[in-house]
């Protein structure tokens, strides 16, 4: 997997939500933070979007609006101001059902027509490159521009709108393809004189990326400064601080970092006996691996499964693949 990939990865739990949502005449939505992050893509209309902090944010047809950490917002339609008290909507509570979600305050003709929905994530676990996203991207429609986001939205828009076998199977896949877009639009259209750092600034050094790449493609292997140094083409003494200044923790702790992610991910999200899952991420005890893991997340990884199993947004693949049985 790509480092990109690998980043949602990481941060992902249990399956995504989305709706089509139909509003009409003067509306305002509240929709309150959570632990995730949040979409809005206009499909008929106008409205705006009113951030806790912040200008509004005027949407036209075929504009996208991404909230990469859940904040605080409020939808409305173009003229209305914010209002003091609006309906709630906590955008994690959406679900897959398609119907249309109506606010008809005064009984006003013009429509607006959405797809909203939310992705959970782990916070405790989110990766540095997300944690570096701003609280709200916009991607205004443009002809020619985001070819493969356009192509997402239409097909999410289709199965929204006219639930057909297979839906449930394919809704998930398109979601998972929509995140992926919407961060890459973000990626390829930073405003003029944004400053490049951090993992942004990482993705763009290829010494960086070829050490990140051989982590991620192979973590369970007994990397060494030096090794990784070789790999990027630097001294041991100068990879390590680019890497360090880049990424945000030193080589060795970025590789147990991403060990313990993979491992929790595992945890959380199939039936893999404790000692496979050592063995995955790069550790020949299990005790040594269980050490590890109660250093990073505070509890036992045997605990820790369980833990997730009871809350809900995690373990559901295992539970919809029960379900099915």
């Amino acid at each position: 997997m790509d480092l990109l990939s690998d980043a949602i990865v990481a941060m992902r739990t249990g399956r995504p939500h989305s709706t089509r949502a139909q509003r009409h005449g003067r509306w305002s939505v509240h929709h309150p933070s959570f632990a995730g992050a949040g979409f809005h893509v206009v499909l008929q209309g106008a409205c705006k979007l009113i951030p806790e902090h912040g200008a509004p944010i005027e949407l036209g047809m075929g504009d996208a609006v991404f909230l990469p950490h859940g904040s605080a917002h409020e939808m409305a339609d173009g003229f209305s101001v914010p209002s003091a008290d609006p309906p709630i909507a906590p955008l994690v509570s959406l679900t897959e059902a398609g119907a249309d979600d109506r606010v008809q305050p005064d009984g006003g003709q013009s429509t607006v027509v959405m797809l909203c929905g939310a992705y959970l994530h782990d916070r405790a676990r989110l990766h540095p490159l997300m944690g570096e996203l701003p609280q709200v991207i916009h991607l205004p429609a443009r002809v020619g521009r985001h070819p493969s986001l356009r192509g997402a939205i239409d097909l999410l828009g289709t199965e929204l709108e006219r639930r057909r076998p297979g839906t449930d199977a394919v809704l998930p896949s398109l979601l998972d393809a929509l995140l992926v877009y919407m961060v890459r639009g973000w990626l390829d259209e930073r405003p003029q004189g944004h400053e490049v750092t951090g993992w942004t600034a990482a993705l763009r050094d290829p010494g960086v990326v070829a050490a990140l790449d051989g982590i991620h493609g192979d973590p369970a292997r007994p990397w060494t400064v030096e090794e990784l140094g070789t790999r990027a083409g630097l001294s041991r003494a100068a990879f390590s601080r680019r890497f360090t200044a880049l990424v945000g923790r030193p080589p060795l702790g970025y590789l147990t970092w991403w060990r313990m992610t993979l491992a929790a991910g595992l945890l959380r999200d199939s039936d893999v006996p404790l000692r496979a899952v050592a063995a995955r991420v790069g550790y020949s005890s299990e005790f040594a691996f269980a050490n590890a893991f109660k250093r990073g997340f505070g509890v036992a990884p045997g605990r820790y499964r369980k833990q997730a199993l009871g809350r809900p947004g995690i373990g559901d693949r295992r539970a919809n693949a029960a379900h099915r049985e």
